[in-house]
């Protein structure tokens, strides 16, 4: 069973850049027609795709974030990272990671943004 675990700090300043870390266990993040993504949930509100990074490497961003969110991995540790430039505390959430085509989730991790 494919597992996922979210880390990163708890709290952001407005402005910085949130980044967290996905660790993926039992499981390569190299695995053809693997996709691996980032989802947040907002107090109040539904889950919001952020973005993905494949098997082969490409990256995909929701349009809705334009060019603050960016993707990458680490394919020596099996890791994927979220990197969320200019934060506001409109980017308050719980942040997932996932394999959603194969329906693995990771915890999630609460981020809030305030000085």
């Amino acid at each position: 069973q494919v597992q996922l675990q979210e880390s990163g700090p708890g709290l952001v300043k407005p402005s910085q850049t949130l980044s967290l870390t996905c660790t993926v266990s039992n499981g390569s993040i190299t695995t053809n027609d693997y996709y691996w993504s980032w989802i947040r949930q907002p107090p109040g509100k539904g889950l919001e795709w952020i973005g993905r990074i494949e098997y082969s490497g490409k990256t995909y961003y929701s349009p809705s974030l334009k060019s603050r969110p960016s993707i990458s991995r680490d394919t020596a540790e099996n890791q994927f990272t979220l990197q969320l430039r200019s934060v506001t505390p409109e980017d308050t959430a719980v942040y997932y990671c996932a394999s959603l085509s194969r329906g693995h989730w990771g915890q999630g991790t609460q981020v809030t943004v305030s000085s």
